[in-house]
């Protein structure tokens, strides 16, 4: 059964090894200046990283963390599933970049960042509440919430990781070419983003019990985030 490319797997996962190599299969599907890829490769470096944090005790609650991480990853899956099967049942944060992917006036950060954008404000609010469904607890108990935050220590930490990979090959010569990539970049913070999300997660909790309040605190949600990420995706070339 294939996804997104006829070489790549499609459905949800179950581990945070298959997180890995189901991201894997994914960027050695694409070419590289393709923007889903762009935005797999920045995503699949802190994957790796949080894996490692998991299994080395950064972690209070490794065992929520790491549903997390499975839940999160298979949002974006679904979604890429979607735009090979039914591109109209895309969330429309995804179809932003899903759409503009091979646009060559835009830069490769700007498709990574555009890819965070829909999966840290669109997806991981739903990822937070559902993995609390899923091993009956909520978002304020014991260390999620901390636990959450050190997330982003660890993507302050591959800042600098993250930016070399921009830094090579085909993919440096095209970023060099765009005037005005260092003011869409600086108009995103992904920490910013994650304080945001989740403070929506803890909406959405409370709303769990009302699904017409919660389809409309999604539609919603998923209206605004597309909206920015038109804006991240702003043709420069």
């Amino acid at each position: 059964m294939t996804g997104i490319t006829p070489t790549a797997p499609s459905g949800p996962v179950s581990s945070v090894p298959e997180v890995i190599t189901r991201m894997e299969s994914l960027v050695a599907a694409f070419p590289a200046t393709d923007g889903v890829a762009c935005f797999i490769r920045m995503y699949l470096i802190v994957t790796r990283e949080v894996a490692r944090r998991i299994g080395a005790g950064f972690f209070a609650d490794p065992g929520f963390m790491a549903r997390l991480d499975v839940v999160f990853a298979n949002l974006f899956f679904a979604a890429a599933d979607s735009w090979a099967t039914n591109p109209r049942a895309m969330p429309r944060s995804w179809t932003v970049l899903f759409t503009r992917r091979t646009d060559r006036d835009i830069a490769p950060l700007q498709f990574a960042l555009a890819g965070m954008n829909a999966h840290i404000n669109h997806d991981l609010p739903q990822a937070v509440v559902a993995t609390c469904r899923d091993l009956g607890t909520a978002p304020g108990d014991g260390p999620h919430e901390a636990d959450y935050e050190k997330v982003n220590v660890v993507l302050g930490e591959l800042a600098e990781t993250i930016r070399q990979s921009f830094e090579t090959g085909i993919i440096l010569e095209l970023d060099r070419q765009f005037d005005g990539l260092e003011n869409v970049v600086g108009n995103f913070s992904i920490s910013a983003a994650r304080e945001v999300a989740w403070a929506n997660a803890v909406t959405l909790w409370h709303l769990r019990r009302e699904e017409a309040l919660t389809g409309l605190f999604l539609d919603g949600l998923d209206r605004t985030v597309a909206f920015a990420g038109r804006g991240l995706l702003l043709p420069l070339g």
